[in-house]
């Protein structure tokens, strides 16, 4: 089930997420037409953030990104 519902968006992820892999996000991401990067910038859509973040949470927050959790980013994909 694809959509456009992500399309222009850029997602980074930090931590370890407790119920997807790295792949199955990056394949729920461009599934809905969105993408995946893995550093922080002033382009990044979101950071979805799961147990441990690392320097990319603090890096994303000064820049002002918005911040998801796990269950967020599942909504935001359902």
């Amino acid at each position: 089930m694809s959509s456009d519902k992500l399309a222009g968006k850029t997602f980074v992820f930090t931590g370890e997420l407790e119920n997807y892999t790295r792949a199955q996000v990056v394949a729920k991401i461009e599934e809905h037409g969105g993408k995946e990067s893995k550093t922080v910038n002033k382009a990044t859509g979101y950071i979805v953030v799961g147990d441990k973040p690392g320097s990319k949470l603090a890096k994303a927050q000064a820049l002002g990104i918005p911040v998801l959790n796990e269950e967020e980013f599942t909504n935001l994909i359902s």
